[in-house]
């Protein structure tokens, strides 16, 4: 199939209309309408003004294949002079949305819409920088300490952002942002939330503070730091998991071994494990609610303490020992936590009480191991948008037929490259990990709303299909981009995005 070679390059934003007076122009890149002077930005920092004609501040960010993998940016204005001409190879470049610019209003085609042969098949790219007023992210923070209650509000710069939601298998879930945050409270909160997400977006750090709770400083990828201290492990599992574990490595070095843990604090002698090792009972009695053998809810109110709780004894979480049920002097007893962080050995003396003694070095060495099968503590920060709105007229003259071709898994939706999860359901919800994405790959307009790139793959004849902009396809060779392009490699553990196993689109 042919592709219908484009007119000249329009400026990335689409045309300024005039502004009526000399020398300033009116950047339609967003709804705000800024009036920029020559040699002016407008308020996003984004469009400028070079000699009346509105420019893409940016550079337009294209992945190369043939740069050596890491993620090393090349420097741009070193590299044009090695191009000898070449502007892409089509095969090994992909043109994301990153710096490509806006269409706003949707009317217009996308920015880029580009065709490369791949494989022998005719492909396309359509590329924008979509504005999300209705954006968020999710926040995941690998910890057992306490960060608030659920649904407790998430405060930056004393603003509501977001809130807390639910604490998952160890980690406690945020969701910052959302139509509500962004474009349904006051000014200021709307400004403060949208400087949040840009922040966590693009990779850097920001403090938050949780009504009733802690106050964490959230970095993708980084290990969060509760209260001011930096987490180091996310829990193994909860307490009968660790049980289930390491049961084995016990038997014989303690007769009775408690897991403290905030969700489910696990009891060796009584649970299922304890059973088929053959453990035998401890008298042991445990406050909480018991939920199933060897498995205890609700030990104690969660906190920054012992796996999670609020304790910095881990006895207050037990009864009296009962003789009757096996409780006898000299028994021994191993406590731990989730993470091994926090570890304890008693013996019961004549009156049944546990005395503390320094941990035998077997134990302690369980205790390293648990330690040991902890993953790192990590922030993880999901950037989750919407593009079922308007933007698809950017791509299609049926919008509609692009939410159906991605559903069918015909268009591939990648944002800055990276592969993209789609939601089921109405609409194109995605979200997207902001790691695996190049370095500043968000902006914002102060609507307010986050800029975020997405580009949509397909092969030309689907865009056909689906009624596509085809005056508007062109060449790789042909997208001229006259704010300059960047090259940078691709993240070494993203699909490639035109390939077989690209990831993006539905899952």
């Amino acid at each position: 199939m042919s592709v219908v070679a484009s007119e000249t390059a329009e400026t990335a934003g689409g045309k300024a209309a005039a502004a009526g007076e000399a020398g300033k122009i009116r950047c339609d890149a967003c709804p705000v309408m800024c009036i920029i002077k020559d040699g002016m930005t407008g308020a996003c920092d984004r469009y400028a003004n070079a000699a009346g004609e509105l420019i893409r501040v940016d550079p337009h960010v294209l992945i190369d294949r043939t740069l050596s993998a890491g993620g090393e940016f090349v420097p741009f204005l070193g590299r044009e002079a090695e191009w000898d001409g070449r502007l892409l190879g089509e095969a090994t470049t992909f043109v994301t949305a990153i710096g490509a610019g806006t269409t706003y209003p949707d009317y217009k085609p996308a920015p880029f819409i580009v065709a490369s042969e791949v494989d022998g098949v005719d492909m396309v790219t359509v590329v924008t920088e979509g504005i999300f007023s209705y954006c968020g992210v999710k926040v995941k923070i690998d910890t057992d300490r306490w960060l608030g209650p659920e649904q407790a509000m998430v405060r930056a710069d004393g603003e509501a952002i977001g809130h807390v939601t639910t604490g998952e298998y160890g980690s406690q879930m945020l969701s910052l942002g959302g139509v509500h945050h962004l474009t349904g409270g006051s000014k200021r909160e709307g400004k403060v939330t949208c400087d949040a997400l840009l922040t966590l977006s693009n990779g850097l750090p920001v403090e938050l503070a949780i009504d009733g709770g802690s106050t964490v400083i959230v970095e993708a990828g980084k290990a969060p730091i509760v209260n001011g201290v930096p987490e180091t492990r996310m829990r193994v599992g909860c307490g009968s998991a660790t049980i289930g574990m390491f049961a084995k490595q016990w038997l014989g070095l303690a007769d009775e071994v408690v897991v403290v843990d905030d969700h489910i604090t696990g009891v060796l002698s009584e649970h299922q494990a304890g059973k088929l090792l053959g453990i035998p009972d401890t008298g042991i009695r445990m406050k909480g609610r018991r939920s199933t053998p060897g498995r205890y809810f609700q030990v104690a109110e969660p906190g920054t303490g012992w796996g999670g709780t609020n304790l910095d004894d881990p006895l207050a979480i037990l009864g009296a020992f009962d003789p009757k049920k096996g409780a006898r002097p000299g028994l021994t007893l191993f406590m731990v936590s989730t993470t091994g962080e926090h570890a304890a050995y008693f013996v019961l003396d004549e009156a049944l009480r546990p005395i503390e003694h320094a941990i035998p070095a077997p134990l302690a060495a369980v205790a390293e191991r648990i330690a040991e099968n902890c993953e790192p503590a990590l922030s993880t920060v999901l950037f989750m948008g919407g593009a079922g709105g308007s933007l698809r007229s950017g791509v299609t003259e049926n919008p509609v037929r692009l939410t159906h071709s991605v559903k069918q898994a015909l268009t591939r939706v990648t944002c800055g490259g990276a592969p993209a999860y789609v939601w089921p359901g109405g609409g194109i919800t995605f979200m997207v990990d902001v790691t695996r994405m190049p370095s500043n790959a968000f902006g914002y307009v102060p609507t307010p709303a986050l800029v975020a790139p997405i580009e949509f793959t397909m092969t030309l004849a689907d865009y056909q299909a689906l009624g596509g902009h085809m005056d508007h396809v062109r060449r790789l060779a042909q997208a001229d981009t006259p704010q300059g392009r960047r090259l940078v490699a691709p993240i070494s553990d993203n699909p490639w995005p035109f390939g077989p196993s690209g990831g993006g689109g539905t899952s």
